[in-house]
């Protein structure tokens, strides 16, 4: 039993290793972001974007308006050739108004470096803007009062691929029961924009066996966008 579990932490060890290499990441609590005042607004510019953000960011149509720290609108470039969509913010990105910036987040990081991609290239948000309590999936009528939100920006963005972060994020894009297997590898549409599932970070840390799997959906997510023209790309 005591060989098996040095086993186990040997091989988690390694893998930690692998993934974020000599540095360790430690969630710790942000005592400042969580004391935000309710409808306080950290400094935005003018853009089209940033002006749409402050007209939703005090947004009460559903019952998550009232349990949050802070509304989670979205991070990246404003002209982003790719964007990718999670559920919903969770505690970190709830305190900080920031998604993917938890330990899935510096996944998201990683995986990205690893096909040559910068976070601040490509544009991410989820489909819910406020944390549902317990990290709960989103719940129909939230999706229905947020998801017009997540559309408008894309439509401002513009991006030329979508791509969607976990099972839960892609059926309620999709409007499908379809499970995570079959929707991988492939290539749907979504308001006539291409869109490709893949992994959400959180599920690759609990299960690191899945790792390869998703830098293999990396990889087919940037096959897929090169094809794009040129000037299309990220950050261009």
């Amino acid at each position: 039993m005591e060989n098996s579990l040095k086993s186990k932490i040997a091989g988690f060890l390694q893998w930690y290793q692998d993934l974020y290499g000599g540095e360790w990441y430690i969630e710790t609590p942000n005592p400042a972001a969580a004391e935000k005042r309710p409808g306080q607004t950290a400094a935005l510019g003018n853009s089209t974007l940033q002006q749409f953000h402050r007209a939703i960011e005090n947004c009460q149509n559903c019952p998550l308006g009232r349990t949050r720290t802070k509304f989670v609108f979205g991070t990246g470039h404003e002209n982003a050739g790719i964007m990718f969509i999670g559920e919903a913010p969770g505690q970190d990105e709830d305190l900080q108004g920031i998604p993917f910036v938890g330990r899935a987040g510096q996944l998201l990081n990683k995986l990205l470096a690893n096909v040559q991609l910068k976070r601040e290239e490509v544009y991410i948000a989820n489909i819910l803007k406020c944390r549902p309590p317990n990290n709960r999936d989103p719940q129909p009528e939230e999706v229905e009062q947020c998801i017009p939100y997540l559309q408008r920006q894309i439509e401002m963005i513009q991006p030329k691929l979508l791509v969607a972060l976990g099972r839960v994020a892609a059926q309620n894009l999709l409007n499908t029961t379809e499970s995570l297997t079959n929707m991988r590898k492939r290539v749907w549409s979504y308001r006539e924009i291409p869109l490709i599932v893949t992994y959400h970070p959180a599920f690759v840390l609990r299960y690191n066996d899945k790792f390869d799997s998703a830098m293999e959906d990396m990889r087919f997510i940037l096959e897929h966008y090169q094809k794009l023209p040129e000037k299309e790309k990220p950050g261009r």
